[in-house]
């Protein structure tokens, strides 16, 4: 144990140095830009906003057509189904894509349900799944490259939509009387609820087909994207800004959905009302429309980040630039999807492991330099960051779904730690060691205090960066399967050797002096603090659901069970035989090193550490078992020292029995 000692207090010094990150982390990569090279790529982004506007336009006036199945207004209930029949037409006709088929099914349901005169939620809900899937099938721009100037959105308004729109939008301008139909009231809170900026910038450098809005495409886009914010403000109050601000000052959760423009174009407040009652959501909504130089200023986070790094990625992957692909690469991971592994992973694990692997898999595709598998690796993965846009975007989970998430990464995260501290406490205590059971304890102690000021420095002072994550989880893991390794072999030396009263009163007490009992401590420390670390980030990931209550109760079901392991595992200890003792603790320690060492090198290669080679493997996180090979060659190595080290054991101790006395 000793000679693991430095090892250990390496890592728990290191602690505090890896929370800064790595540079890539903190200054945004740059990569060569690319411009469209042909009139086949121009036309295909135009063919897909000009579906994605019929989709939003759908969703948003399909209420004003159907009421309680009954047609409520003739008019729009005509537009409704030939709106909804062209979108089935462009969603047929265009390019060949993995998902086209998909995007097809769902606009072809949409068809069927306004000619069923289906509710306006349901029609509401199959258009947006629609656009949802055709933006990240068919990658096109969703945001301003900056903050939009409301004020000179506000100038343009007056001077080229007022006459239609009304002065303060209420569809009740001069130039209104008789037309039809009649120009949109941007005042109407229904409707306001149900529209998009974006869809709003469509609108406004496209016009609408067959009605009075003409296209305003020969302005400026700086200047359209302000004209789309502003108008998007119309339907609120100073009052609901003012609420919607002290919302977005006092909810971290609220402000990391937000974390860019793309996710404030894009959002409505219809889709927010999952997570908090409509009118929170209009005023958050209110406030941020008015204000939208809060948010960070031409800076992606989440899955816009993700989005962008990768096509940065792969485009200088094309351009022949391997080593700047594989840093954009990992900077899509880490800086983009890597900070919200705990919210999807709380809602959808299945997809959160399917976009690890797929990452894995880009990268892997990078490395070799194929670039036609790199290609396809990327297209998989901008659908998957569609899932995981909608899972987003689908708002808050159930009580239930808190309660149990809770409880099941409590329970995941800390049966490790609880092995290895319980095992070390039932040694000791077969050594009637208690003196240094103290620095057991203080060492599981410690790591919970430090747990706690990791999720205090998460939440209020500095964003802990992905690969800092990574790099703390997968060094802790390998320096802790070290040091297992190193004590099951041990043990399994003792458990062959016979004589264990005798052992335990006398060497190994004489052997543990200051030194030892310092790497108890920091073996207990790295143990259960790396499982803190995880846990700390996936329970914040949980809070900003609310359900708290729920949360709560998951934890302290959670902590129960594992006090009741512990019981257990003690009592078992206490009445176990010495050498049963040694013997059946050594095997439990190199299965945890074996698992450990596994998660360790998942981790560093997460972080770019480790290289990725994928593998047709299956994938047991529960036995730290990833589909790469070098997760499976680390697993192995250590599987067979644990052989090795455990037959050398059992001929030394033939050995020593068959020696003359």
């Amino acid at each position: 144990m000793r000679s693991t000692l430095s090892w250990t207090l390496a890592l728990v010094a290191g602690l505090a140095g890896l929370l800064s990150g790595p540079a890539l982390a903190q200054t945004p990569a740059t990569a060569p830009s690319t411009t469209a090279s042909n009139s086949a790529s121009a036309t295909q982004a135009t063919d897909a906003r000009q579906l994605w506007q019929l989709l939003d336009y759908v969703a948003v006036d399909y209420g004003g057509a159907v009421e309680n199945g009954q047609v409520a207004s003739e008019g729009e209930y005509a537009e409704m189904l030939d709106f909804s029949a062209n979108a089935l037409q462009q969603a047929q006709a265009l390019p060949a894509h993995a998902d086209k088929a998909k995007v097809v099914s769902l606009v072809t349901q949409l068809r069927a349900a306004v000619q069923a005169k289906a509710t306006a939620d349901a029609v509401a809900q199959l258009a947006h799944q629609a656009a949802q899937l055709l933006v990240a099938a068919y990658p096109m721009p969703v945001a301003p490259a900056k903050a939009p100037d409301i004020t000179k959105g506000s100038q343009l308004f007056q001077q080229i939509c007022a006459s239609c729109h009304g002065a303060t939008g209420g569809g009740d301008g001069p130039a209104a009387q008789g037309l039809d139909p009649q120009p949109i009231a941007f005042s109407d809170a229904q409707r306001a609820n149900a529209r998009s900026l974006m869809a709003l910038y469509q609108v406004t450098s496209q016009g609408v087909e067959g009605t009075s809005m003409v296209s305003f495409g020969a302005l400026p886009e700086d200047d359209r994207w302000a004209l789309a914010y502003f108008v998007g403000g119309l339907s609120y109050n100073d009052e609901l800004r003012a609420t919607g601000k002290a919302l977005w000052q006092s909810d971290a959760g609220l402000r990391a959905r937000f974390g860019d423009l793309a996710a404030l174009s894009t959002t409505t407040a219809q889709s927010l009302t999952p997570a908090m009652p409509i009118e929170q959501a209009r005023a958050v909504l209110a406030y941020l429309r008015a204000n939208p130089e809060v948010i960070s200023e031409g800076k992606a986070s989440g899955v816009a980040l993700s989005r962008q790094r990768l096509a940065q990625s792969l485009a200088a992957l094309q351009a022949g630039d391997r080593n700047q692909a594989m840093k954009l690469a990992l900077s899509a991971y880490l800086d983009g999807f890597e900070p919200l592994e705990p919210t999807i992973a709380a809602r959808n694990k299945a997809l959160m492991t399917q976009v690890e692997s797929a990452m894995v898999q880009y990268r892997a595709t990078v490395a070799s330099g194929t670039l036609q598998e790199a290609e396809a690796a990327a297209q998989q993965l901008q659908a998957m960051f569609g899932q995981v846009e909608a899972e987003l975007n689908a708002g808050a989970s159930d009580a239930t779904a808190t309660f149990v998430g809770a409880l099941t990464i409590l329970l995941r995260e800390g049966l490790e730690a609880l092995l290895i501290v319980i095992g070390m406490v039932a040694l000791l205590r077969k050594a009637g060691r208690q003196d240094a059971l103290r620095y057991v304890h203080a060492g599981w102690s410690s790591a919970l205090v430090a747990g706690g000021m990791t999720w205090a420095i998460a939440t209020y002072l500095v964003e802990i960066s992905g690969a800092s994550r990574e790099v703390t989880e997968g060094l802790g893991s390998v320096v802790a399967a070290l040091v297992l390794l190193s004590v099951g072999l041990w043990m399994h030396s003792k458990s062959s050797a016979g004589r264990w009263q005798s052992y335990l009163s006398e060497k190994l007490s004489a052997s543990m002096g200051q030194g030892s009992m310092w790497g108890l401590f920091a073996l207990a420390f790295v143990s259960v603090y790396r499982e803190v670390f995880e846990t700390v980030l996936f329970f914040s990931a949980l809070a900003s659901d609310g359900h708290h209550g729920a949360l709560l109760g998951g934890g302290l079901a959670a902590v129960a069970i594992l006090g009741v392991i512990a019981w257990v595992l003690l009592r078992t200890s206490a009445r176990m035989p010495v050498g049963r003792f040694f013997s059946a603790t050594s095997i439990l320690v190199a299965v945890l090193a074996v698992v450990l060492v596994g998660k360790g090198v998942s981790s560093l290669q997460e972080a770019g550490w480790v290289s990725a080679t994928p593998l047709a493997a299956p994938r047991i996180e529960l036995l730290g078992m990833f589909p790469t090979m070098e997760t499976l060659l680390a697993q192995a190595l250590v599987l067979a020292l644990v052989v090795f080290g455990f037959a050398y054991n059992r001929a030394a101790a033939r050995r020593a029995v068959s020696a003359p006395q």
